[in-house]
C-alpha cells in the first residue's frame, strides 16, 4: 500500500495505482481488523459497510443527495452503475481505523460515534481535493473548499455517523487496535505530505494533516497509557479497572 502510494506522485497517469492503492489499504484494515475482532465480524461488517456505501455513492451520484451535485468520470475502473467499486472498498478501508481513533477517546457510544464520523471527514479534506484534481469526479458547481461544496462534507458526516452505528454494532469496542491508529495516522501524515511538497497545496495539507493527526496523536498516548496500566497492574498483581 504504502509503496503505490509514493509512487503516484511521480507517474502521470495514476488510474492503475489507484486501485492498487485502495485494494491494498482495504486488504490490510481487514487484515488489522482481523487480529482485534473474529474473522466472521470483520467480513460482516466489511459487507454491510461495502455494500451500504456503494448503494449510498450510486444514489449521490444519480440524484445529488446527500453530497450535492457531482458525478464520476469513468477514469476509474472496474465500476458498476457508474460507480468505481474501489470506492466502497475505500469507506470501509478508512472507517474502521477512524473509529478506532475514536474509541480511544470517547466512551459513551454516542460520542465514539460522533467522533468517529468525525475523524472519517477528516480525511474527505485531502481525498475529494486529489481525487478531483485526478480527474476521477467531478463537482456540479463548485464550491467553498477547493471547489468543492460544503455540502459534501456535511453529508459526509451523515453518512459516516450511520457507517459508524453499523461498526458499533458489529465490531464491539476492543481497546486492541493500535495498529489500526497507527494506520489512520499513517493516512493523514502521507496525504498532508503529498499536498505539501508533491501537489502544490500546502493550505490543504496543513488543514487536512492537523485534522487526522491531532487525534490520531491524542489516541495513541490514549493507547499507550492504558496499555502501560494493563501491565503495571499485571505485573504488581492489583486487578485491573
Amino acid at each position: 500500500m504504502a509503496g503505490a502510494q509514493a509512487l503516484i506522485p511521480f507517474v502521470d497517469d495514476t488510474r492503475a495505482l489507484t486501485t492498487v492503492v485502495v485494494v491494498a489499504f482495504f486488504a490490510t484494515t481487514a487484515a488489522l481488523a482481523g487480529a482485534v475482532w473474529p474473522w466472521a465480524r470483520v467480513a460482516a461488517a466489511a459487507g454491510a459497510v461495502v455494500v451500504g456505501t456503494f448503494a449510498l455513492e450510486w444514489l449521490g451520484s444519480t440524484t445529488g443527495w446527500p453530497f450535492g451535485a457531482y458525478h464520476y468520470t469513468g477514469a476509474l475502473v472496474p465500476a458498476l452503475a457508474g460507480v468505481p467499486l474501489v470506492v466502497p472498498l475505500a469507506w470501509f478501508a478508512m472507517a474502521v481505523p477512524a473509529r478506532e481513533v475514536a474509541d480511544r477517546l470517547a466512551r459513551p457510544a454516542w460520542a465514539r460515534v460522533a467522533l468517529a464520523a468525525l475523524a472519517l471527514t477528516a480525511w474527505d479534506l485531502m481525498l475529494d481535493p486529489q481525487m478531483v484534481g485526478e480527474g476521477y469526479w467531478a463537482w456540479e458547481s463548485g464550491g467553498g473548499w477547493r471547489g468543492i461544496p460544503l455540502s459534501n462534507y456535511a453529508g459526509w458526516l451523515v453518512s459516516s455517523a450511520i457507517v459508524m452505528v453499523v461498526l458499533d454494532r458489529l465490531l464491539p469496542p476492543s481497546g486492541g487496535g493500535l495498529p489500526l491508529i497507527a494506520l489512520y495516522a499513517w493516512w493523514g501524515f502521507s496525504e498532508a505530505l503529498a499536498f505539501v511538497v508533491f501537489f502544490g497545496d500546502p493550505l490543504v495539507g496543513l488543514v487536512g494533516g492537523t485534522a487526522m493527526l491531532v487525534p490520531a496523536a491524542l489516541a495513541w498516548r490514549s493507547s499507550r497509557s492504558g496499555l502501560r496500566t494493563v501491565t503495571e497492574n499485571a505485573t504488581s498483581g492489583r486487578p485491573e479497572r
